[in-house]
């Protein structure tokens, strides 16, 4: 078997209990997008100029859509 071989059989097979590559960065996705709901709804109340809170809006529900999304892959 060449090393190639190995590594992509290596890959395949994961440990009981253990995460996948994907699994993992999906959950640090996950984070990611959790830190920065949270950014933007702190900067919402802030937030004086309609323009600027319609941005923050806009944002927030791109963020919501995407952890909704990525939660459902994360709990398969």
């Amino acid at each position: 078997m060449e090393a190639s071989e190995e590594g992509d059989s290596r890959k395949a097979e994961t440990p009981r209990g253990s995460v996948s590559h994907e699994q993992r960065l999906l959950k640090e996705r996950l984070e990611s997008l959790k830190l920065s709901r949270s950014r933007l709804l702190q900067q919402l109340e802030r937030a004086r100029h309609p323009a600027h809170r319609q941005m923050l809006l806009n944002g927030l529900k791109a963020v919501e859509k995407e952890i909704e999304e990525i939660s459902v892959k994360v709990s398969l």
